[in-house]
């Protein structure tokens, strides 16, 4: 029995100096010259495995989606962001690592404009599924809606310059509208508002509050620095709106606009008002302290009293620290999130060093799963 006994203890500490056991790591390639897909298109992983999203040339993203709507965000699911890369870049790509917790499909898709319908699409643990998940996708012209509310598809279009190579993000996707009607309004001879955003190096939008009717456009131009134009709500002002809304709300988000000192053109970001129900708008930069929480904020169509932009303001510089994440997201407190229809944006000046935040993949409902590692080619 002493042996016996003793042969157990050797046991247990040989068993302590025995590395845990990793799962296995399974390589999947985001993109590249002429590719538009992940490669492979599906793996079957064990919980513990680690996904690992090598993001090659051109500008797509790694979103989480759903069976029955593959071209679509899930509520609450991951998402890597855009991630340019120019067509010159041979080596030091991106990387975003996802770690799978069971054996329960996951289903993603590319967001950039219509290439989820081209069948950019990529899952874990599928089945006998992944071809009704890409034929989905393929048969889908439209993203689905979660929302209440009629449905109003927001497109946004923006052209940046990255390493001297021009990368263009389009994407489109639906936001509830409480009043908008989902028919276009022609928006030829409407009005125009130019919002300047970091004039004179300020941590300002100037205007800071404007009143916009239906059709309208409201142009944001970045001045200096890097900053955002992102929407928010008036309960969680530093905050994406689709990472509060508890409806399935988007939102729209310029991304980050890098100007440099001597730029003399300027990015553009423009949306179109869909209804008069109130729009927060706030900066995202945190580098090196919360833009936001120093008062960079703006709104259309604030109400003159109860939630004014006074009030929208003081929320905002009150705000906690969990709200200047550098995510896209939603409020479930916003009055109205198809306001806007974001149209047009334009890059023309070349990046400056002052970038915040590499592309990093989220998930509210994938706890200690999903982390991100920004590596080589991020604008810092």
């Amino acid at each position: 029995m002493l042996k016996l006994a003793s042969l157990f203890a050797l046991t247990a500490l040989l068993g302590l100096a025995i590395p845990v056991s990793r799962g296995a790591e399974h390589q999947v390639t985001v993109g590249g010259v002429g590719i538009i897909q992940y490669d492979p298109e599906f793996v079957n992983a064990d919980p513990g495995d680690t996904i690992v999203f090598t993001f090659k040339q051109k500008n797509h993203t790694v979103t989480q989606s759903s069976l029955d709507a593959p071209c679509s965000p899930l509520a609450n699911g991951f998402d890597s962001g855009f991630v340019p890369v120019p067509d010159s870049q041979t080596d030091n790509f991106t990387v975003a690592q996802f770690t799978v917790q069971d054996t329960n499909p996951v289903w993603v898709y590319c967001r950039q404009a219509n290439h989820c319908q081209q069948g950019m699409v990529f899952a874990i643990n599928p089945g006998d599924k992944f071809d009704q998940f890409k034929n989905n996708a393929v048969g889908n012209t439209t993203s689905t809606s979660t929302a209440t509310g009629s449905a109003s598809v927001v497109t946004v279009t923006a052209t940046v310059t990255v390493d001297g190579s021009a990368q263009t993000t389009t994407y489109t996707t639906n936001a509830a509208s409480a009043s908008a009607s989902s028919t276009g309004t022609s928006t030829s001879s409407a009005a125009v508002h130019t919002v300047t955003v970091g004039f004179n190096g300020a941590l300002t939008f100037s205007p800071s509050n404007l009143t916009a009717q239906v059709g309208e456009q409201i142009t944001f131009q970045f001045t200096a620095k890097n900053h955002t134009a992102t929407q928010s709500s008036f309960a969680d002002p530093c905050a994406p709106l689709s990472e509060t809304s508890t409806i399935g709300q988007v939102g729209f988000d310029s991304g980050f606009m890098p100007v440099a000192a001597n730029a003399t053109d300027f990015p553009t970001f423009t949306i179109t008002v869909n209804d008069t129900a109130p729009i927060w708008v706030y900066c995202k930069q945190t580098n090196p302290a919360s833009h936001c929480k120093a008062g960079m904020v703006f709104s259309v169509n604030a109400p003159t009293s109860g939630n004014t932009f006074s009030a929208f303001l003081q929320n905002a510089m009150g705000s906690s620290a969990s709200a200047s994440s550098g995510g896209s997201s939603a409020s479930a407190s916003a009055s109205s999130t198809g306001a806007v229809s974001v149209s047009t944006g334009t890059v023309a000046a070349a990046p400056s060093p002052t970038t915040n935040g590499a592309p990093s993949i989220r998930g509210a409902g994938v706890p200690l799963a999903l982390m991100a590692v920004a590596i080589a080619r991020a604008l810092l």
